[in-house]
């Protein structure tokens, strides 16, 4: 059986159709993996949502950041931003099952042999650990007090990881290395402003999949969130984020071969 990992969509709907069709052609019974920022940026996030959704046991889900404020949004716990494209849903009459849905998804999967996250993950931890942080995250949003734990989520501190990190600040750290990591120190302290690709990083911060010593090495990391760097094939990491809202491609990677599959995208210019 086929697994196609696959990258940021942001409500490319109809890109998202073109490329499922490419995979059906070539494995018609592949199972999907969704790197995450399923939604918002582009032209239709609510065609999106259910059709990911629609695909059944098929589809396997890890949250992005744009997922997880969609979610915050739906709540009223963040106000929507000028150039977000998430109102449909929340207008639309399954909205409550759409998002219900999407809480449920993951943060991190391991298939294959293959780590997938959204964003990336922090040096000290391996990937057994990865797994269990997510699912500490997972069951907070799973619960009937997710709410809770989307008002205590957003914010920069801490800024590195410690074991002993407890509650709200233990969540929000987790959060951010799965779901907005790029940058960081060599020893984790994480760094959110700069979105440009590897050249000219802030003095003292690299890519986090460049720190020296990083636990989850010996594992193969394929993950989405960074459009600047576009497509990476490594021996030990994988950037499937090809910029699809922004123009580029939006792809589809093959876990046991690497094979790719990619469809040309049209930049989104959302109405004035």
């Amino acid at each position: 059986m086929s697994i196609y990992a696959i990258g940021d969509i942001q409500g490319c709907a109809e890109r998202l159709d073109a490329l499922l069709a490419l995979i059906h052609a070539a494995s018609p019974d592949a199972q999907l993996i969704f790197l995450g920022d399923l939604v918002n940026r582009g032209p239709d996030s609510l065609a999106t949502l259910r059709k990911i959704r629609g695909l059944g046991t098929r589809a396997r889900v890890v949250l992005g950041n744009h997922d997880l404020h969609l979610l915050a949004v739906s709540l009223g716990i963040r106000k929507p931003h000028p150039a977000d494209t998430v109102m449909e849903i929340l207008e639309a009459h399954d909205r409550d099952e759409l998002l219900n849905w999407l809480r449920h998804q993951s943060l991190a999967l391991y298939e294959q042999g293959h780590l997938l996250v959204h964003a990336g993950v922090l040096p000290q931890w391996s990937t057994t650990q990865v797994l269990a942080l997510a699912q500490e995250v997972e069951t907070r949003l799973r619960s009937e007090n997710w709410g809770d734990f989307l008002r205590e989520m957003y914010g920069n501190e801490p800024t590195s990881w410690n074991d002993n990190l407890e509650g709200a600040a233990r969540m929000r750290c987790i959060v951010n290395g799965l779901t907005r990591l790029r940058y960081c120190t060599a020893v984790g302290e994480m760094e959110f402003i700069t979105k440009e690709s590897p050249g000219n990083p802030m003095p003292g911060y690299m890519p986090w999949f460049r720190v020296p010593n990083r636990q989850t090495a010996d594992t193969t990391v394929i993950f989405g969130h960074w459009s600047t760097l576009g497509l990476s094939l490594q021996d030990n990491i994988i950037g499937l984020d090809t910029g699809c809202v922004w123009g580029g491609k939006l792809t589809a990677l093959r876990l046991s071969d690497r094979g790719l599959l990619q469809v040309a995208c049209p930049q989104y210019q959302r109405p004035c």
